[in-house]
């Protein structure tokens, strides 16, 4: 993942505290030549302050894990949906949580996609590489 200033083309912003879970969705969209340019962030306070930011860029697509320290992922999709430069960006939100109330809450705060992370190795890798198909090559971004 890459940690980047200023103005940027950014494809994804990645919102996972689980370091081993981000290195392996950033292998696997690199891997399938899917994502080049991903903004990687750890948890929940520090995605609303990058987006906070005045010069912060708007990706194609936001990844956001919803078990986050500091500000869970649903007070981080609160902020994004609520904040007009990134109402309109798709959030998947790709999490360990099968809970319902976590479904609907997203789903209720606007959530474009709500994606429980498989265990199996085989099928999270799959996973991950149509989530890049889908939202990096054939959705057309609200511009």
């Amino acid at each position: 993942m890459s940690s980047l200033q200023g103005h940027w083309e950014v494809e994804m912003v990645l919102i996972e505290d689980d370091a081993n879970d981000a290195r392996f969705i950033t292998r696997v969209l690199e891997k399938h030549d899917l994502a080049q340019r991903i903004v990687g962030l750890q948890d929940g306070a520090e995605a609303v302050a990058f987006f906070a930011a005045p010069d912060a860029p708007i990706p194609k697509v936001i990844l956001l894990d919803l078990k986050l320290p500091k500000l869970t992922g649903i007070e981080v999709l609160r902020a994004l949906k609520a904040d007009d430069r990134t109402r309109t960006v798709p959030v998947v939100a790709l999490t360990s949580s099968q809970e319902e109330r976590d479904v609907r809450e997203a789903y209720d705060l606007g959530v474009s996609s709500f994606i429980t992370k498989p265990i199996r190795f085989d099928e999270f890798t799959e996973t991950v590489a149509d989530l890049g198909k889908y939202w990096l090559r054939l959705n057309k971004p609200n511009v």
